[in-house]
């Protein structure tokens, strides 16, 4: 029976879970090979996630039991991106980020690498949160969170050493770690931060990332899917555009099909995770409008039943009874638009 792979639960653009997979790919793992990853929607965290996490925050890593090492080792659960980033790191660290050595001066770089990691999830966070968020802390004046927040960026500017890394003449964790907040700051006014003649050593050493590889690499595919990864604790229906508004206006579902209501079959339609795409290539692939309805089956008021399909024998999953709407966490387009570039 083959292992069972680490499950990283991850969200495209959020910083943690970027510089998270940064590490991960450093250290030579592969999403489908070393690790299962599960792309999540903040606002509609899967039933798995919430399970594993308590916070249920990203990244999270679930590590799965190895009953064959002595002793036997259990399941574990990181439930942030410093124990994701140092697990990936005493694993391999081929570029020495975490300066591993037993050296004085490995011992001094760690120690400084520390610090700027905790300068920027704590201080710097606080302040970029309440500068690019500012609908959010209305408490705040967003000008002099900015202002703060660039004071500590000209901070890490001045620090920057000749090879123009954060800590010594080569990367380490403390460049990757700051990398996505930094490059946060920076989307939230680019020409702003681009006109601060004071921090042109960090800003040649954000553009070293933004048109490197590295970064590239993790923000796409199969690093970064672009729509959520589907839970089996949830259920899908594939909906007509048009009928989801009528349903929206009277306040409840009642289509069993494509061009079949409750009331003529006796049960709504849907479909399991992986039954998506093939439902959608039988009997929705030539229509115009189509949305995926994800369900959550604790919120059904009706019964819930899987039963075989007629003539293939598969099972599905049946609502017997009208979809209430809140029931549904998401309606989106189904196919998903193609991406765009920008990340």
């Amino acid at each position: 029976m083959a292992q069972a792979l680490p499950i990283l639960y991850s969200f495209r653009r959020c910083p943690f879970a970027i510089r998270a997979r940064l590490v991960l790919a450093s250290a030579g793992l592969r999403p489908g090979v070393d690790l299962e990853l599960r792309e999540v929607h903040l606002g509609r965290k899967p039933p798995e996630l919430l399970e594993a996490s308590a916070a249920a925050t990203v990244p999270t890593l679930v590590l799965p039991p190895d009953a064959a090492s002595t002793p036997p080792v259990a399941a574990r659960v990181l439930p942030d991106s410093l124990a994701v980033m140092a697990w990936a790191l005493e694993r391999h660290d081929p570029g020495d980020l975490g300066r591993q050595g037993g050296s004085e001066a490995a011992g001094r770089d760690r120690g400084r690498i520390a610090a700027l990691i905790a300068e920027n999830d704590g201080a710097f966070k606080h302040h970029l949160d309440r500068f690019k968020y500012a609908h959010r802390h209305p408490e705040d004046d967003r000008e002099q969170q900015r202002g703060a927040a660039l004071a500590i960026l000209r901070g890490w500017s001045a620090t920057l050493e000749a090879g123009g890394w954060l800590v010594g003449g080569r990367p380490s964790l403390a460049d990757v770690a700051l990398l996505p907040f930094v490059r946060q700051f920076r989307l939230a006014d680019p020409e702003g931060f681009d006109r601060q003649a004071d921090l042109a050593p960090l800003q040649d050493w954000l553009q070293r990332f933004l048109q490197g590889a590295d970064l590239a690499a993790v923000m796409a595919e199969p690093w970064a899917p672009r729509r959520p990864w589907r839970s089996d604790g949830w259920i899908y229906h594939l909906a007509l555009g048009g009928e989801w508004r009528d349903a929206k206006a009277r306040g409840v579902y009642e289509r069993s099909t494509r061009g079949q209501t409750l009331q003529e079959v006796g049960f709504i339609h849907a479909s399991g995770s992986h039954q998506v795409e093939a439902t959608y290539g039988r009997f929705y692939a030539d229509a115009e409008e189509v949305l995926l309805l994800t369900i959550d089956p604790r919120r059904l008021s009706a019964p819930l039943l899987w039963e075989p399909a007629p003539n293939s024998g598969e099972c599905f999953p049946h609502i017997h009874g009208p979809l209430p709407l809140e029931a549904v966490l998401a309606a989106e387009p189904f196919p998903p638009p193609l991406a765009g570039a920008r990340c």
